[in-house]
């Protein structure tokens, strides 16, 4: 007999950092299970799949980055199906279900798939399946896990539907055998243990089934590394085990690669830091420097102000010589990585990462390829319990990535922003292959940065701004530590920095170079016709593109003085005025030379009594503040003179801050309720009037 054709369904992802990606690839892999077939795509492979032709249901998984945009490997197929050439039932024969990754915390959250979904309804697709709006600043998985859960079973009914729609057999024939597709849903495997493996408060028990015998548990409350009643009683729902997919070896070769990364691409300069400044006084602020780069090497880094630009930094040595010993392969950290394919995995889409070359040392891997420092996914979780040997750990990794476990997680993984290096510290008998690592850990991001300099007032230089991140301690993180770039700059420069107040030596000790990488920002720069008025908002290290705005602003005004230049306006915020106010002078300067029209400042921490005779108590604390006292005015740059808006900083506060002021602004200066404020606004966002460059 003839085998039986198992029902298939396409999985298309478009994925910056991964995500999306991993999410597709475990659909894909889980289809085996149920029975079925899985055609996994990236959305920029546009030889593996047809859209046009494509009869089975199709699965899309999308993140959003930048400022709405789609992710890199979306974007052409964004652009095709925007096409207004296309016919409104181009799609007619498609059905599809969505899933879209974004971040409230951001500007048009999950942009990239509302524009996928409004083009494929807008072209005749039928959707067969509620879509998904994932949020990663509260936590993907809330939306996510219950979502996956219930596309099975609108798959089925996808398949079944299709099925029935065919044309009946032909009379005398005997009809084929249908697919069983009303078969239950894949179980989880349950997992339930007795009190002997599982943490119970204010009581001790003692471990004697494994090699750590002897060793005491107590738990006074509940921790990383210990659950209380009723999670460390209750069964527990826990993913399928993600299929092993890579074989990694090591040999001793004597000379191996060590290069920084994928840095032979023409896009990536090493360049020399020539100054670095601390730009903040006294010990109650966040410390931030001033770096300028000598580009004068490099006649592509041509930028312009509001663009920005990646930096290529290392995992800190110290944490990657503990990871070696974490791994028990420090004595083979020079040691050549050989990586391949399983020949027998079942990892739909399964590849060697492309950013490993094949002659690189081990310490070069953890140093430039791994994020070491990324938070660990309930998939990695899930593996690791396969190579966990205390009973006791071994049901806390199965409860951190089970369904029950999740408020766990996210209290002591997720939020803390937990290493995966001190997640494996915390659990000790837990031994994982580098091949579990290479196959679970993202790869090794460079950290942008915004220009805050122009090269007409500075050529052959780059100016950026950062504060030093401290991230405090946690359960599971003994010790604080800086963030992992600016921890690296600061260790960087620190012999050679220069102080508020000190005059600069010009013996001063040699500074590094490092590999950087422009960002042209085509949108985030000032209005091409010098005429149109601008507000700019920007609190703290926010206000570095805006330095670069206003030195070019003030080039231009001295090539061309008879030439209109429109109204600017600048919101600056910061904690104290005599501690972290960063460009006072040069903003004080600009004001007094007329190239800034409107300079609004105010200060969080300082007592108003403390400051100078006159200063009223009700003064505004933050940039949303004087924005109020000033909305008459900024409502008629924006909505009377066809000003642009500008904003950058910190987006889980002062961006949503700003964006509710402006709401209610727009609200009061044009008698409109809330709705018809928030779409006034997303028309100056459609119309590139109303920008943000802003972080997380």
């Amino acid at each position: 007999m003839p085998c039986e054709v198992q029902p298939r369904f396409v999985v298309l992802y478009g994925s910056q950092k991964g995500q999306a990606q991993s999410i597709a690839e475990g659909i894909a892999e889980e289809a085996q299970e149920r029975g079925l077939v899985a055609e996994l795509s990236c959305l920029n492979q546009n030889e593996k799949y047809n859209l046009e032709k494509e009869k089975a249901p199709v699965v899309f998984i999308v993140s959003t980055t930048g400022d709405g945009e789609p992710p890199d490997n979306a974007l052409q197929f964004v652009k095709r199906i925007k096409q207004k050439t296309l016919s409104t039932d181009h799609y007619e024969h498609l059905c599809y279900a969505l899933l879209a990754l974004g971040d409230t915390n951001y500007a048009n959250f999950c942009n990239c798939g509302k524009t996928v979904e409004r083009r494929l309804q807008e072209l005749g697709a039928k959707q067969f399946y509620a879509t998904g709006y994932a949020d990663d600043g509260v936590g993907l998985e809330l939306v996510i896990d219950p979502w996956l859960e219930g596309l099975w079973k609108a798959i089925k009914g996808a398949l079944s539907k299709m099925a029935s729609d065919r044309i009946a057999p032909s009379r005398g024939d005997s009809p084929k055998e249908t697919p069983d597709l009303s078969a239950p849903d894949v179980e989880f495997n349950l997992l339930s243990l007795n009190g002997q493996q599982s943490c119970k408060s204010g009581r001790a028990s003692v471990d004697t089934d494994s090699k750590y015998a002897g060793v005491t548990h107590v738990a006074l409350a509940a921790s990383l590394t210990c659950s209380l009643p009723p999670l460390s009683e209750s069964p527990l729902n826990v993913p399928a085990l993600p299929p092993p997919y890579l074989d990694v070896s090591l040999q001793d070769v004597g000379t191996v690669e060590q290069i920084v990364g994928q840095l032979n691409k023409e896009s990536v300069h090493e360049v020399p830091i020539y100054r670095a400044v601390q730009l903040t006084r006294g010990d109650s602020v966040k410390t931030a420097l001033l770096l300028e780069l000598d580009i004068s090497a490099h006649p592509t880094m041509a930028y312009e102000p509001g663009d920005s630009f990646d930096v290529f930094c290392p995992n800190r040595a110290t944490e990657v010589e503990e990871m070696l010993h974490r791994l028990g392969l420090h004595d083979q950290r020079n040691h050549q990585v050989h990586i391949s394919l399983k020949k027998d995995h079942k990892k739909k889409g399964a590849q060697v990462p492309s950013y490993m070359s094949p002659n690189i040392s081990l310490l070069h891997l953890l140093t430039w390829c791994l994020e070491i420092r990324s938070v660990p996914k309930k998939a990695f979780l899930r593996a690791l319990v396969e190579h966990t040997g205390d009973g006791v750990q071994r049901r806390r990794l199965q409860e951190l990535c089970s369904k029950q476990g999740a408020a766990d997680y996210n209290l002591y993984v997720r939020d803390p922003s937990l290493s995966a290096l001190e997640f494996l510290t915390a659990f000790p008998s837990c031994s994982p292959p580098l091949s579990l690592l290479i196959e679970h850990l993202p790869k090794l991001q460079p950290r942008p940065y915004s220009a805050a300099s122009s090269t007409l007032k500075h050529p052959g230089k780059l100016h950026f701004v950062f504060n030093v991140v401290d991230i405090p301690a946690c359960n599971g993180r003994p010790a604080g530590r800086r963030g992992l770039c600016t921890g690296w700059l600061f260790d960087l420069i620190n012999r050679g920095l220069v102080f508020p107040g000190k005059v600069e030596r010009s013996g001063s000790l040699a500074l590094p170079k490092i590999h950087v990488s422009l960002r042209p920002n085509c949108s985030f720069r000032p209005p091409s016709d010098s005429s149109v008025p601008f507000i700019m908002v920007g609190p703290g290290t926010g206000v570095a593109p805006f330095i670069g705005f206003l030195q070019q602003r003030e080039e231009a005004r001295q090539e061309n003085p008879e030439a209109v230049f429109g109204e600017t306006w600048l919101f600056f915020g910061c904690r104290h005025r005599d501690g972290d106010y960063l460009f006072r002078e040069e903003l004080e300067g600009f004001v007094s030379r007329g190239v800034l029209n409107h300079l609004e400042v105010c200060f969080s921490r300082d007592d108003p009594a403390q400051e100078e005779v006159g200063a009223s108590v009700s003064r505004p604390r933050y940039v949303q503040h004087n924005l109020l006292l000033n909305s008459q005015n900024v409502a008629a740059i924006l909505l009377r003179q066809s000003g642009h808006l500008y904003v950058c900083g910190d987006a889980k506060n002062m961006a949503k801050d700003v964006n509710n002021t402006l709401v209610a602004m727009v609200s009061t200066e044009l008698q409109v309720d809330q709705l018809e404020a928030m779409k006034t606004l997303a028309k100056l966002r459609e119309e590139k009037r109303y920008l943000q460059d802003i972080w997380g």
